[in-house]
């Protein structure tokens, strides 16, 4: 069996993993690794081929391999970076021992000092959210018609209903627009829209794609091929109102009914995970609570912007290169973060007091459901160490707030995010 030895390994090469990659190299780690398992890097961003990405990272409007290509020119411009494509990671141990296997140098057995994860996240299927009907050909997940429309060249129908409306169903009701296929409509089961503002009005009511909030489908009918849908209107429980069932006729369905962290390697490694974000509980260091195991974007929390996750990538990439070189000294007492009162999540869900620090906590947010003129506020022993005001909160728009160190000298063994009305 080959085997390597390197300070960093880096496991997912999509935005998180390149620019952990580049701040590892950047902040003393001698030899890096990237393994993706993909044919290039870039992950999700390859076929996002719609802009608006790097408006707060470049200060400019790309679209997704435009982002893409400005971490991939970083990477290799850095001789001490590595990259193994078309690689699949098999298993890894406490002692950082990765195995992993390609068709190139067959099964590889590589040391680190310090392991990252972004492996990203996956999409929810048919059978996490159990549709009754049929089970004809042309129901897809949006992010898998994406690609086939993208980067392979496929139209995967002509008439088209989509449930759900995060963020990849509503530009992919946009990108089968353009296509010149018709969008029937989007139902999504909650009362409000799991996409950014944005993009509900640049991808629906541009496009005048009638959006159907709290309802949701049946069943899906069809022999071989879909055919159409039956949909329903839900109440405040979720559950199909009898009489308000209507029929959509389709030739396909893409669902985009939510994103799952893809952390197989987490569990088995048996790293604490955070139950409402399905991801690795971490620092603000992005070290889980396995030292020397860092974990950075979606597959710590789904985030709404690409900016953010490669933001996440350059933190645990610093804090690895530390670990892997013996730099990270004392990292003082912890202190749990926790979400409440109308705050679903809050990322990280530890802060290390760590003596010496000078650096702001930047903490990342979710409101459980939509609302109005109401005040973030962040507690400790019933003291208010920040409160920002917000017009608006919608649950598919991450909040950050930046929490002073010297607010961080006044926690006590915990702290509180609520929202005050």
């Amino acid at each position: 069996m080959h085997e390597e030895i390197f300070d960093v390994v880096i496991i997912g090469g999509g935005p998180a993993g390149l620019a952990a990659a580049v701040s590892a190299s950047d902040n003393g780690a001698a030899r890096v690794l990237v393994i993706e398992r993909d044919r290039e890097l870039g992950g999700i961003l390859q076929q996002c081929i719609h802009n608006g990405f790097g408006l707060h990272r470049f200060k400019e409007e790309l679209t997704g391999p435009g982002y893409a290509l400005r971490y991939i020119k970083m990477v290799e411009a850095r001789s001490n970076i590595t990259v193994m494509l078309d690689t699949m990671v098999l298993a890894v141990a406490a002692d950082k021992t990765i195995v992993a296997v390609n068709s190139r140098d067959g099964m590889i057995k590589i040391t680190a000092k310090a392991v990252i994860f972004t492996m990203g996240c996956r999409e929810r299927t048919r059978g996490a959210i159990r549709i009754p009907g049929s089970r004809p050909a042309g129901v897809f997940t949006a992010g898998a018609a994406q690609r086939m429309v993208n980067m392979e060249g496929y139209l995967p129908g002509k008439k088209v209903v989509i449930l759900g409306s995060g963020d990849i169903g509503l530009i992919m009701a946009r990108r089968m627009s353009l296509e010149g296929t018709r969008v029937e409509a989007v139902l999504e089961i909650m009362a409000y829209s799991n996409g950014l503002t944005r993009n509900v009005v640049q991808c629906l009511e541009d496009y005048n794609i009638p959006l159907y909030l709290s309802h949701t489908i049946l069943a899906v009918h069809g022999n071989g091929r879909v055919t159409g849908v039956t949909c329903a209107k839900v109440d405040a429980a979720m559950r199909p109102i009898a009489g308000t069932e209507f029929y959509l006729e389709c030739d396909c369905l893409l669902l985009s009914v939510g994103l799952i962290p893809e952390n197989e390697l987490s569990r088995e490694l048996g790293i604490e995970m955070d139950g409402r974000t399905s991801g690795p509980v971490v620092d603000q260091l992005r070290q889980t609570g396995l030292p020397g195991f860092f974990a950075a974007g979606n597959v710590v929390h789904v985030h709404d912007l690409v900016d953010f996750v490669s933001e996440e990538g350059e933190i645990a990439g610093k804090y690895a290169a530390w670990h892997a070189n013996g730099k990270m000294g004392d990292c003082g007492c912890l202190i749990t973060v926790k979400a409440a009162n109308g705050v679903r999540t809050a990322v990280p869900q530890v802060i290390r007091a760590v003596s010496g620090n000078t650096e702001p906590v930047r903490l990342y947010m979710r409101v459980e459901k939509p609302e109005k003129n109401v005040t973030l506020a962040i507690l400790s022993d019933g003291q208010v160490l920040l409160e920002r005001k917000l017009r608006v909160a919608k649950p598919g728009e991450m909040i950050v707030v930046d929490l002073p160190v010297e607010n961080i000298k006044k926690i006590g063994d915990d702290i509180t995010v609520v929202l005050k009305h």
